[in-house]
């Protein structure tokens, strides 16, 4: 296992700025940081590659469909290309900063509804997007880790048994899933469940409580988690995701209206801890 934190708790585009919460996950003994790909261009992450290589630390990413008006799984072909468009340009970030997996909801914007679920077109858009972009990824020694949300956020990607469907359709061994446990909390009668069902799918593991706050804090069973990731072969990256307030642009994405942690001192490290011996445990 690789033990990462999701630098979304610090900011949406990761620079000089929040090179110190970088500094602050090497030493707490993260193996690497998932880096935001949510804008900019790929030089700017070649820079921070760099800077991530001189502290030591690995790096995985994750990426949205923030606009509706690049949608790869649209019927409209302009608006497909668009969003097509889009999944190289994630793509060539990616590559540019080192990452080994790329993860996230990167499939139809989120917070955008159509009033019911996902309909077979919409996946087959989208299957034909993705598996183009896991070949891409492949060439490039990447993994794709696509993220299933829970129903308030999305209507395409919501449940384990439909993101192993979605992996089948597919068909590209590059391409996998994003297992996130607070979407899980809402979406899933039994977590242990519903990873047994994605066993060979599961890319990356989101290890995020189900208030957003520290791992180990809530409701969530880590212990069962873990055990039923285990079991299934998985040996790759565990990644800590919480959100906090200080960021307001990704307080007002992520619902978040007051304090989930104490600071990031103590969310990075109790995490690391938290984690650390939960998986070995398990």
């Amino acid at each position: 296992m690789k033990l990462g934190v999701n630098l979304l708790c610090v900011g949406g585009l990761i620079g000089e700025a929040q090179l110190d919460f970088c500094q602050l996950a090497a030493e707490a003994g993260y193996d690497g940081v998932e880096i935001p790909v949510l804008e900019g261009q790929p030089d700017h992450y070649a820079w921070l590659g760099a800077q991530l290589d001189a502290l030591g630390l690995e790096r995985t990413c994750t990426a949205i469909v923030p606009d509706p008006k690049a949608d790869p799984t649209s019927p409209d072909p302009l608006v497909r290309a668009r969003g097509v468009a889009h999944l190289n340009w994630i793509l060539d970030c990616a590559t540019a900063l080192g990452a080994q997996t790329i993860g996230g909801p990167f499939y139809a914007p989120i917070g955008h509804f159509t009033g019911s679920g996902p309909t077979a077109d919409e996946w087959q858009r989208g299957a034909e997007a993705h598996r183009d972009m896991a070949g891409t990824a492949a060439k490039r020694g990447m993994l794709l880790a696509l993220e299933p949300l829970n129903r308030f956020e999305t209507h395409f990607l919501n449940t384990a048994e439909q993101a192993a469907q979605y992996c089948e359709l597919v068909g590209h061994p590059a391409f996998g899933i994003m297992y996130d446990t607070f979407h899980a909390h809402i979406e899933e009668k039994d977590q242990a469940q519903a990873i047994a069902s994605l066993s060979g799918h599961i890319n990356v593991l989101h290890a995020s409580e189900n208030d957003r706050g520290t791992p180990g804090t809530g409701q969530i069973d880590f212990g069962a988690v873990f055990s039923a990731v285990k079991k299934t072969g998985f040996d790759g990256w565990v990644v800590m995701e919480a959100f906090g307030a200080g960021v307001p642009e990704l307080a007002a994405a992520t619902r978040i209206w007051r304090p989930m942690f104490e600071d990031h001192p103590q969310l990075f490290r109790d995490s690391a801890m938290f984690i650390r011996n939960g998986w070995a445990q398990a």
